[in-house]
């Protein structure tokens, strides 16, 4: 993976509040760990009804999921858009015995490289390479196996 200073270009928007979200700073380290391409990117964080529409209206499925990527353009410059479920976060992580800053960390984390065209629902190799990548970028920030 290229290393050294890419462009970044972060917006984090708060459509949605609780003690749990994370801080810009915390996110901007996430998102440049999991960098690999000059990125110019909005992160909002939204309630389940926004979830819910987004998921609805761009994916044809009508429930609130934990992360959706949204890719405008991937050249010369990746600009794309991350929206994250704060209460389908909430939920997943207290279900999977995990704080919440953890699950946040890998669900940008994942984002992001979706961002950047990784993919795993086009099969088992896809899904490897992505989840060794996400594994690799949440050790070297100090995070748990998210597959665990």
């Amino acid at each position: 993976m290229p290393r050294g200073k890419l462009e970044l270009s972060l917006t984090v928007q708060y459509a949605c509040n609780d003690a749990s979200l994370p801080l810009r700073p915390q996110i901007r380290r996430w998102v440049s760990a999991a960098q690999e391409l000059p990125l110019r990117a909005t992160l909002r964080f939204v309630d389940a009804e926004e979830g819910q529409a987004l998921n609805r209206d761009y994916r044809s499925k009508d429930y609130a999921t934990n992360v959706l990527t949204f890719v405008y353009e991937n050249e010369p410059m990746v600009i794309g858009d991350l929206a994250l479920c704060l209460p389908v976060v909430l939920r997943e992580a207290a279900a999977q015995g995990k704080s919440a800053e953890a699950h946040f960390a890998h669900l940008i984390v994942h984002g992001m490289l979706h961002l950047q065209g990784y993919e795993h629902e086009t099969g088992a190799a896809d899904a490897q390479k992505m989840e060794a990548r996400e594994r690799a970028i949440l050790a070297r920030l100090g995070y748990p196996d998210p597959y665990r």
